[in-house]
């Protein structure tokens, strides 16, 4: 008699979740790339908030993060691999499903967040930052442009603010982010500043929030109805030039792009 076969453990999941007295906590958790919009971790994303919104026993979703950095944005070993799966689509798509969704969803932020994961930011419902927190809209140095994610950030955003960081690539703190709109609170403990927060979306009922959710968030809806097709064609033409695939390289490489000055 011969020993089974043995198969390999499955991968822990990239977003593992949790539920506590209504509030269901979905956590980026792949450290090795800080959180990137990777193909998995998109999918995976998607289907967590998708069962989210199909739990009775849910009245608001908390997305957060492991490490020190929320999300890097695009994966870029992906994109400069050609690996990427539905690409810039298929994130329009997972920020149009956090605003579409029928459940408020917060963001709890305590590390950094560059270029994509500001995407993630702007579909919330609302988000909190910690001290620890920075931001920065870091395409234009790669030779890309905030075009997917541009969809819930504009109408949000301070345009002024907007016209500063998405061209200068300047890095800022929570307090600016929550003056230009990009959070809703900057705090110096996230959870003592989210509590009442997540209190009063627990006293909501799941018909008064839909509702109340769906007035807020009819102008992104739009956008997006709008205006996916043209972005998303546009961040696909970006990844794929030569300018973009060398400033990718560069800073994979930890070295200057050829552009630099």
């Amino acid at each position: 008699m011969t020993d089974a076969p043995k198969t390999d453990a499955p991968a822990a999941p990239l977003v593992p979740r949790s539920h506590e007295r209504g509030i269901t906590t979905l956590t980026l958790d792949s450290p090795h790339n800080r959180n990137a919009l990777s193909t998995r971790l998109v999918a995976e994303l998607h289907q967590a908030l998708t069962d989210a919104a199909a739990d009775d026993d849910t009245r608001a979703v908390v997305l957060t993060h492991t490490g020190g950095t929320f999300c890097a944005g695009a994966d870029l070993s992906e994109a400069t691999s050609g690996t990427a799966k539905d690409g810039p689509l298929g994130l329009a798509r997972l920020l149009r499903a956090i605003v579409a969704l029928p459940k408020p969803v917060v963001a709890r932020v305590t590390g950094h967040v560059r270029a994509g994961g500001l995407g993630l930011l702007g579909a919330c419902d609302i988000s909190a930052a910690g001290p620890d927190a920075t931001f920065a809209f870091t395409e234009a140095r790669l030779g890309l442009a905030p075009a997917v994610i541009s969809l819930p950030l504009l109408p949000r955003l301070d345009p002024r603010a907007a016209g500063r960081y998405y061209l200068t690539g300047e890095k800022f703190d929570a307090a600016e982010a929550a003056r230009i709109g990009l959070v809703t609170l900057a705090a110096d403990d996230v959870d003592t500043g989210l509590a009442p927060l997540l209190d009063g979306l627990r006293k909501g009922s799941p018909q008064g929030l839909a509702a109340s959710k769906k007035l807020v968030t009819a102008q992104v809806l739009d956008t997006f109805d709008r205006d996916t097709d043209t972005l998303a064609e546009q961040s696909a033409q970006l990844f794929g030039s030569t300018e973009a695939r060398e400033g990718m390289t560069a800073f994979l490489e930890r070295r200057a792009p050829a552009w630099a000055r």
